[in-house]
C-alpha cells in the first residue's frame, strides 16, 4: 500500500506518518521509486502501536523511540531489555545511590529485586512522594495493595509468549498500556463504592 492508503487505514493523516519516518519512530517502506514506497501490516501494526505509545500512555517522541528501540532490538535478556523499555514510561526518575523507602517496601514483601532497577527508583519517587502529602504507605495499605498487584503481574508473566521478540513487545507494550486501564478502573471502583457507601447512609 502507498503512503495514502497507510493513512486511510490507521487514521493517521500523511504529515503525520511522514514525522514518524523522519523521528525514526516508523520504519521506511520499500522503494517503489524515488518518491514513492510500498507499506505493508507491519507498518500499520507499528503505526497502532506508536499512537497508543504517544496519545494513549502520553509519551513524548524521545521516550516513545527508546520503547520501540528495545522491541525491535531487546537483546539476549528479557529482564534488561524490559528494564531499558521501563527507564523510557513514566514517571522518569533520575538514578540515585539509595532507595531507603522503596528497598524497606521491597524487603518486607520479601519480593527478590535488583537494586538498580528503574522501577526501584520509580517506586522510591513515588514513596516519597505521598509521604510529603501526608499520606504515607503505610504497613495496612501494603499488606491490601500486594497482593492483588503480585496477582496482576502472575497474570500477565504467565502470559508472556515463549518467542524472545515478541516477549519483550508483550511485556513492553502491556505495561505501558495497561497501566493507564489500571489507574482508571481503581478510580472508578472508587467512584462505584462511594455511591454505594452514601446510599447505605
Amino acid at each position: 500500500m502507498l503512503m495514502s492508503e497507510l493513512s486511510a487505514r490507521t487514521g493517521v493523516p500523511v504529515p503525520t506518518l511522514k514525522f514518524y519516518l523522519r523521528e525514526g519512530l516508523l520504519h521506511p517502506g520499500a522503494t517503489l521509486s524515488q518518491t514513492r514506497a510500498a507499506y505493508d501490516e507491519g507498518h500499520v501494526r507499528r503505526v497502532g502501536v506508536i499512537r497508543a505509545l504517544t496519545e494513549t500512555v502520553g509519551l513524548s517522541v524521545q521516550q516513545a523511540r527508546g520503547v520501540l528501540a528495545v522491541i525491535d532490538d531487546p537483546g539476549p535478556s528479557l529482564f534488561e531489555a524490559f528494564g531499558r523499555a521501563l527507564g523510557n514510561l513514566p514517571p522518569s526518575v533520575p538514578e540515585g545511590d539509595d532507595y531507603p523507602r522503596a528497598r524497606a517496601v521491597i524487603e518486607k514483601l520479601g519480593w527478590a529485586y535488583e537494586p538498580d532497577y528503574v522501577a526501584v527508583r520509580q517506586l522510591e519517587q513515588a514513596l516519597a512522594a505521598v509521604e510529603a502529602m501526608g499520606i504515607p504507605l503505610d504497613d495496612e495499605r501494603l499488606a491490601a495493595y500486594a497482593p492483588h498487584v503480585r496477582a496482576i503481574a502472575e497474570f500477565d508473566i504467565a502470559r508472556i509468549p515463549p518467542d524472545p521478540d515478541a516477549a519483550i513487545e508483550y511485556a513492553v507494550l502491556g505495561t505501558a498500556g495497561h497501566e493507564p486501564v489500571l489507574a482508571a478502573l481503581r478510580r472508578l471502583a472508587h467512584q462505584d463504592l462511594a455511591r454505594r457507601r452514601a446510599a447505605k447512609r
